[in-house]
Parts: structure tokens; C-alpha cells; sequence
């Protein structure tokens, strides 16, 4: 039996209430219709006996208290699903925006997700290449990971972003079953037309499914596009058999989206302002990454946030970095010098990589020249501490090895063009390069059969010798000049 309520007790915000409400389940959703014949669409938030919460997806400007009628439609909010997905652009809430008219779906999947038995679950193994030399050798991006990039306000973070969707591959046999879905949450419009017109210029969009939330749209409609991003991945990963990577910019949009909500509600607010459920809310959605036994598709993501101030300990990406297997950060002195991306390495971490990389994955040495990357760096940070003490003549020769390597390393290994695709061996030959820039003795994290084969000893010590050589030859040149000045003088 089909109810409609006439009247509304009460409007808040994006909320309305409903009294006197009978056989209603949480997250259901509650068609609107106005005064003036329109419609628009909400799902219950919270049930108090007989009286309801509802929140509204479009806003409640125009609702009226004495004529609105609301009817219950007995189920959650759903999206409606199909291979065509592929190369569609949607808004928030999972409508099509592009002009290409409505999906024909296949099947209605709740956008709240499935439960997945733990026992169910497969240990994320092998590596997606982003062609981000960082990334990839440094902090390798595991298929059914979920690795987070922490970048500041400002920053290049949307460019990184599209590049990732850009040049992201897996196994040369498997390409053709590799899909992004990209979600943008709360961006200006010429942000979204910059990701669209990217995706379209370079060719990929035909593989990408786009959910774009813009900063005019409804706030409440923020926190639906993560939820109907993952619905559409799922569905094409075990249901489709594809390996999705989903990119999700900017989750700090999200969360001032759910602190709104929060408020609205009257809950009393927890650490600076967000709701104190801010991590389980954030874990329902960064879980729904993985891989299933029995299934041959998965889902990896890249959630995107800004830190506020730059602060790392703030609630997002400090939650974000509790419940992520790793995280990216960009740094900002980077950025001002010029590098990109400006990936602060040392910070940087995927906790999957050690399973995902390796011989039969990537190659034998990347194991132990990650490790040595990180080690030299490290040494590179100390060094310029001291040099800024000390002044940087009056360090040691082996001092000025290692700041020359940092140089480089910044310089070559680290910045990379916005559209350079580097291959996982040119990313670990490029590193190996760099390390023969200093001597033997400092790569004490390499094992002597990987540095036998890969460290290029006497290549640095021919170039050196050329250096030594050079000032010597330019003496010789210029005393032949003279004596012939000379000659002619005293002709």
C-alpha cells in the first residue's frame, strides 16, 4: 500500500521532518513533491518512533510546511548500472550530464554497498604503473590498494591527478580490463571542464566513468558521489571482471560536507567541528577497495585530499592515514622550486608494495633500491642542515657527494613532465644512474650481488677523472696561446 503524507513539522537547513510516519527503514528513500507539481528526492537520516528525519538532495528552498507531500518509496538510494557507463559523465548523484541521454540499466545496485565477508578477501598483490617515477618505485601502488595522496590548498594535486588517470596501466595482457572511475567532490567549473577536456584530448575518457560534484551543486549531494563512484567500481569489477582504479578528489570537501550535515542534525560536533563517526564514515568508504576470492576483478583507490594549513595532524588526513595502507604527500618547498610533482619522498609510503613488487612483478633490485633511495635522501636532508650551519665549503668531500646527489636527485628523479609516461625500468635504471654518483661504501642497503650488476662504479670514476683532466687540458691550451702571443709580439 502506497502512503503519501501531507505536511511537513518542521524544515532545517536540508532537512525537513515528518511526523506520525509508520514502517520506515534507515538510508530509505522519500520522494518530494512541491506545491507547484515538482519533484525532488531525499533519504531518511535518522527515526525517532513515529517521526522522521529526511534530507533533501536538492535543498528545501520552496518546500512548504502545510502542502508538501512526501511518500516512502521502500528502498535505499540506488544506481542504476551498465557496461555503457564507460566514457559517461555523471553529477554527483549518479545523472547523466553529458547530453548522451539516460542509462539503459542492466541492474539497480544499492549505492551504500555490500557487506564483503573478510574470509572472502584476497591480499592485494601486483602493481599498477602510474608512469610517476615517485610513485612507482618509491611508494608502489598495489592492485586493490587504497593509497592516499595528502597535498595542500593550491598545490598541483588536480594535475597529478589527471596524469594518474592519464598513464595508469597493469599487465600488458590484462590492458584491455583496466577502467578508471574518477569522482570529483565540491570543484569550480573550470577545474571539472579541466578534467574533462584532459580525459578527451588524450583519449582515455572512452575508459573513464566521471562523477563530477561542482561547488554550486547541493552539499548534501557531496556526500552521495564517493558512494555512487565505488557502486559503479564494484559493479564493473566483479561484476565486469575489470581492475578499477578509482580516483577521488577532493575528500576534504567531503568531510566539510558531512560536518554541515552534522550540524544540521544537532549532533554535538567532535574533534574540530567533524562528527565524531568522521573515521567509520570515511572507513565505509576507503574499505570497499580490495579484491574478492572467486573474482577475477579489483578495485584500487586514490583518495585525494588537501590538508588544511598544511597540517598533517589534522582530523581527515590523520584519520585518512589510519585506515589507508600508505599515503603521498606532497610538499610545498618542492612546489616553489619548480618540481613536479612535488612528491616529498621521505614522509611517502605504501605498506603493500614489499608483496607487490620484486622478481616476476617489477624487477629483482627494486626492493633494495627503494631502500637505498630512501637512505641517501635521508643523508641528503642532514647535510643540508649542516651546510646551512656550517656553511657548505667547509663540509666533507663525501658531504658534497651526497648534496650533489640530492641536487640531482630532485632534479631528475623526483621532477618529471606532467605528460611523461616513465616505464618501471626506466624509473629504476634512472635511480641506479643516480646512485653511481656516489661512492661504493655509502650504499649500505643494497646486497653485493644486486650492486655488482647494477652500480655503475666505473663509469662515475671515468667521469671523474674526464673533470680532473678538463682544467688540466684548458692550462695547457692557454700557455700554447700565450707563447704564440708572445711570438708575435716580438715579431
Amino acid at each position: 500500500m502506497i502512503i503519501d503524507y501531507i505536511g511537513v513539522k518542521e524544515i532545517s537547513g536540508s532537512l525537513i521532518v515528518i511526523d506520525g510516519v509508520s514502517e520506515v527503514s534507515f538510508e530509505e528513500i522519500v520522494e518530494i513533491r512541491l506545491e507547484d507539481g515538482s519533484m525532488r528526492q531525499g533519504r531518511v537520516v535518522q527515526i525517532d518512533g513515529e517521526r522522521i528525519v529526511v534530507q533533501v538532495f536538492e535543498g528545501t528552498k520552496s518546500i512548504s510546511l502545510g502542502n508538501t507531500k512526501t511518500r516512502l518509496k521502500g528502498h535505499p538510494m540506488e544506481l542504476a548500472l551498465s557496461p555503457e557507463i564507460l566514457g559517461r559523465v555523471f553529477d554527483g548523484a549518479g545523472r547523466p550530464i553529458d547530453g548522451l541521454g539516460d542509462i539503459f540499466p542492466e541492474k539497480k545496485i544499492n549505492i551504500n554497498g555490500t557487506p564483503i565477508n573478510p574470509v572472502s578477501r584476497l591480499y592485494p598483490q601486483n602493481y599498477i604503473n602510474t608512469g610517476i617515477s615517485t610513485i612507482d618505485t618509491l611508494a608502489t601502488l598495489i592492485r586493490g590498494q587504497k593509497l592516499p595522496i595528502f597535498s595542500g590548498s593550491g598545490m598541483k594535486h588536480n594535475e597529478l591527478a589527471v596524469q594518474i588517470a592519464r598513464q595508469a596501466k597493469i599487465a600488458s595482457d590484462e590492458n584491455e580490463n583496466f577502467a578508471i572511475v574518477f569522482a570529483a567532490m565540491g570543484v569550480k567549473n573550470d577545474v571539472a571542464e579541466y578534467f574533462r577536456r584532459s580525459f578527451e584530448e588524450s583519449g582515455v575518457l572512452q575508459r573513464v566513468v566521471m562523477f563530477l560534484n561542482l561547488s554550486n551543486d547541493p552539499v548534501i549531494e557531496r556526500t552521495l558521489t564517493p558512494r555512487c563512484a565505488l557502486t559503479a567500481a564494484e559493479y564493473l569489477a566483479f561484476e565486469q571482471n575489470m581492475h578499477i582504479l578509482v580516483i577521488m578528489t577532493d575528500m576534504t570537501s567531503y568531510a566539510e560536507a558531512l560536518r554541515e550535515f552534522s550540524s544540521s542534525k544537532g549532533e554535538i560536533p567532535g574533534r574540530k567541528g567533524y562528527p565524531g563517526y568522521l573515521y567509520s564514515d570515511l572507513a565505509s568508504l576507503y574499505e570497499r577497495a580490495g579484491m574478492i576470492r572467486g573474482k577475477s576483478g579489483s578495485v584500487t583507490q586514490i583518495p585525494i585530499l588537501t590538508m588544511p594549513n598544511d597540517d598533517i595532524t589534522h582530523p581527515v588526513p590523520d584519520l585518512t592515514g589510519y585506515i589507508t595502507e600508505g599515503q603521498i604527500v606532497l610538499e610545498r618547498a618542492l612546489e616553489g622550486e619548480g618540481i613536479y610533482p612535488p612528491v616529498a619522498v621521505l614522509p611517502s609510503l605504501s605498506r603493500l608494495m614489499k608483496d607487490g613488487i620484486g622478481d616476476g612483478y617489477t624487477r629483482e633490485d627494486h626492493s633494495a633500491l627503494a631502500n637505498q633511495l630512501f637512505a641517501s635522501y635521508a643523508k641528503v636532508k642532514d647535510a643540508r642542515s649542516l651546510a646551512s650551519v656550517i656553511g657548505e665549503e667547509e663540509l666533507s668531500p663525501d658531504d658534497k657527494k651526497i648534496l650533489a646527489f640530492g641536487k640531482e636527485f630532485e632534479a631528475k628523479f623526483i621532477n618529471q613532465a606532467a605528460n611523461e609516461d616513465r616505464s618501471i625500468k626506466k624509473s629504476l635504471d634512472l635511480g641506479w644512474k643516480l646512485l653511481s654518483m656516489l661512492p661504493k661504501k655509502e650504499l649500505d642497503r643494497v646486497d653485493d650481488v644486486i650492486l655488482e650488476k647494477y652500480y655503475h662504479e666505473e663509469k662515475t670514476e671515468q667521469k671523474e677523472q674526464s673533470e680532473a683532466a678538463e682544467p688540466q687540458k684548458e692550462t695547457m691550451e692557454s700557455k700554447e696561446d700565450n707563447s704564440k702571443k708572445e711570438n708575435s709580439d716580438e715579431e
